[in-house]
């Protein structure tokens, strides 16, 4: 038999214990994200994952704000973020702090989620791109991997948030495999 876990039970770290635990060497970058649901939905999966860090770039919004909080669910007050006003000025920071440019897009001569084996040693930033328009020619060109999600039906692409989500725990699964 099953039983719901109460939130005792759960044993989650409160905002400061969270900011005080080591993260996973991994990063988020959103850029030119439109919806608000989607970066605080952001917010949530890093928290989760305990990713070190999000990137916010471009047209993307900040917190403190209603619409982002009220997704994130306080994860805006746990994981530590910044903001770029345009994608070269963090690309230069991202690769100046030693992170692998990862972009999640579709493209010619991609990797497929599938067949990434993320190294220990390594730190990445996962890009994650416009709901419409996808992760721009400016991160794509500075990619050091792109990785392609594998789908099976007819659409041929997931919410951003989902995105995030499975690239997540792919990443978290793996190196606690390793």
């Amino acid at each position: 038999m099953h039983k719901k876990l109460s939130m005792d039970e759960l044993n989650r770290l409160d905002v400061n214990a969270f900011k005080e635990v080591e993260k996973f060497p991994y990063v988020f970058v959103l850029d030119d994200i439109r919806s608000m649901n989607n970066i605080g939905s952001a917010f949530r999966t890093g928290d989760s994952f305990r990713c070190s860090h999000i990137y916010l770039t471009g047209i993307t919004a900040q917190p403190p704000h209603r619409e982002i909080s009220k997704t994130a669910l306080g994860a805006d007050e746990s994981v530590d973020w910044s903001y770029f006003e345009d994608s070269a000025s963090c690309i230069k920071h991202l690769k100046n702090l030693g992170y692998l440019i990862v972009s999640i897009e579709q493209v010619e001569n991609s990797v497929s989620l599938a067949d990434f084996a993320p190294q220990r040693n390594e730190k990445y930033a996962f890009v994650f791109g416009n709901e419409v328009f996808g992760v721009s020619e400016d991160w794509i060109k500075d990619s050091d991997i792109v990785l392609e999600i594998p789908q099976f039906g007819t659409k041929h692409s997931l919410n951003v948030s989902v995105c995030m989500g499975v690239v997540a725990w792919d990443f978290v699964s793996k190196i606690f495999s390793t």
